[in-house]
């Protein structure tokens, strides 16, 4: 047979298409050229296979080698076609039968000498391979584990080129893994970090309780040493473990980035994202000339962490705005549009001013021009993005050193995780897994007022200036509120704490 197709995948952005490794030996010019819109790391695949076969003892016979990587409108790059193009050719001269092959997904990077080396992206593949039928793959041995996450699929793996021709040819027997290997591995690594550990801000501490129980963009304002940061580093610990849907949602993003860890490659909490503010708009929302996903889609499903947000480029805050209302980043290139989740919890911190003392005029040495032009990097638009706005006051001495026990994260985690559940039940059947998701519709539905809560919510639009969007946005704290005392109606008390959560607008931007 001179003739054979091998299947494999190419990502683009999160998207996997599939790929058919065409390979013909013919009579002919002894040339081996490839074809199919490839990337140069493909092209130079015809080097490595090459001598990856002739090291694995199989001499290529003196013929013309034409391999062809279809369909042809689709990129590809990257390593993992290098051993479905080497399989490919062997099958086409006849080395093992093309039917113990066909139907089988197969990815991976050779060495040199016939070895098998990991490639990034292996668990998206396998997903898409499952959703179009396919029931088979063979993967590098340090995928194993990856590819094995996705139940029903046999999954493969070798470490070298001639382990699998042996196992084609029948010569030996090799047990597919299932995703059975991971049971094991579920649950959560303890954390060193916890509430227990600050001293006071009890009013932070229960409205980053509030933004996690509700899945809320927080602010942190306030003097420097007053615990915005260790607040927010210690948000992990009280954050509900993600279901398996989730983890496996969370594991595909960083699959593709290859950022899993190849032993345990699951990923079972939720990430928490820290990033520098010399951070530029492609590295934050995701792109370049191939778009990959960016910081927010690594946040997805946990929390972005911005610290010193007042020294971020002005620029790189507004393009937050629209992935924070629509929880996914659209990027259009000229090779096509690329959708990337981004549904997750915002957390800032930042001073008040560049000395950090406003607005306390004895120690402020800033002038009025100054702190005006520091405050006026944080634009109404993006302010209107966010739930809760808390002010960290200047720690006590008092406080610092007294012994009073404080609470820790697993409690807060508790009733996180009651409020967590009253949403679940609520909005079972539809596409909202917090109250932070809410639309207009969910909102008159979900979040109705009585007559008093109706008066004061009027008088809060009113006095603070409130936008449409500020105004959605206190309902919805509130319901969160509700939810972590219970989970009933939208009380007064409710909602004047959700309101607190947004005089910071008057107090510093004059809003």
């Amino acid at each position: 047979m001179s003739f054979s197709t091998v299947l494999s995948a190419a990502i683009q952005g999160l998207h996997v298409e599939m790929v058919h490794v065409e390979a013909d030996v013919s009579n002919g010019l002894p040339v081996f050229h490839m074809v199919g819109y490839l990337s140069s790391e493909v092209r130079e695949a015809s080097e490595r296979v090459r001598t990856a076969i002739r090291n694995s003892g199989i001499q290529l016979p003196v013929k013309k080698i034409i391999v062809n990587l279809a369909p042809a409108t689709v990129r590809k790059k990257g390593a993992s076609f290098d051993l479905p193009i080497a399989l490919a050719i062997l099958a086409s001269m006849g080395f093992f039968p093309e039917e113990q092959i066909r139907d089988t997904l197969v990815v991976g990077e050779l060495g040199l000498d016939g070895s098998i080396k990991e490639v990034a992206g292996v668990l998206p593949v396998v997903m898409q391979a499952k959703e179009e039928g396919y029931r088979k793959c063979i993967l590098p041995s340090r995928n194993v584990r990856e590819g094995a996450l996705v139940k029903g699929m046999e999954i493969l793996g070798a470490s070298h080129l001639m382990e699998i021709c042996r196992y084609l040819n029948g010569e030996c027997k090799r047990e597919p893994v299932s995703d059975g290997m991971h049971k094991e591995e579920w649950g959560e690594s303890g954390e060193a970090a916890d509430y227990s550990d600050i001293q006071g801000q009890e009013a932070v501490k229960r409205a980053a309780e509030v933004a996690v129980a509700g899945g809320h963009n927080l602010l942190l304002i306030g003097p420097p040493g007053s615990g915005k940061s260790m607040i927010a580093k210690r948000v992990p610990t009280i954050l509900p473990p993600p279901a398996r849907e989730e983890s496996i949602e969370i594991t595909k993003i960083y699959s593709v980035l290859g950022m899993v860890d190849k032993d345990r490659p699951l990923i079972t909490g939720r990430p928490f994202r820290s990033v520098h503010h010399t951070v530029t708009k492609a590295a934050l929302i995701g792109g370049g000339a191939f778009p990959a996903p960016g910081e927010i889609s690594l946040a997805h499903g946990g929390v972005l962490f911005l610290d010193e947000l007042a020294e971020f480029q002005k620029p790189v805050l507004e393009v937050l705005r629209q992935p924070l209302e629509e929880r996914q980043i659209r990027i259009t290139r000229s090779q096509g549009n690329f959708v990337f989740p981004a549904n997750f919890i915002l957390i800032c911190a930042m001073n008040p001013c560049p000395c950090g003392n406003y607005p306390d005029f004895n120690k402020c040495t800033c002038t009025p021009f100054q702190i005006q032009q520091y405050l006026g990097k944080i634009s109404q638009p993006f302010l209107d993005r966010i739930d809760i706005c808390m002010e960290t006051p200047k720690i006590r001495y008092e406080t610092l050193t007294g012994e009073r026990e404080q609470e820790s994260s697993a409690k807060i985690r508790e009733r996180v995780c009651r409020a967590r559940d009253i949403q679940k039940e609520r909005y079972k059947g539809r596409n909202i897994r917090t109250n932070s998701m809410l639309g207009v519709n969910e909102l008159r539905e979900f979040c109705s007022l009585g007559s008093r809560e109706e008066r004061l919510m009027r008088q809060a639009f009113t006095s603070l200036e409130l936008t449409a969007r500020t105004y959605h946005k206190i309902l919805k704290a509130a319901r969160t509120i509700a939810d972590l005392d219970g989970g009933g109606r939208i009380r007064e008390h409710h909602l004047k704490e959700a309101i607190a959560y947004r005089t910071m607008d008057k107090k510093y931007w004059g809003r």
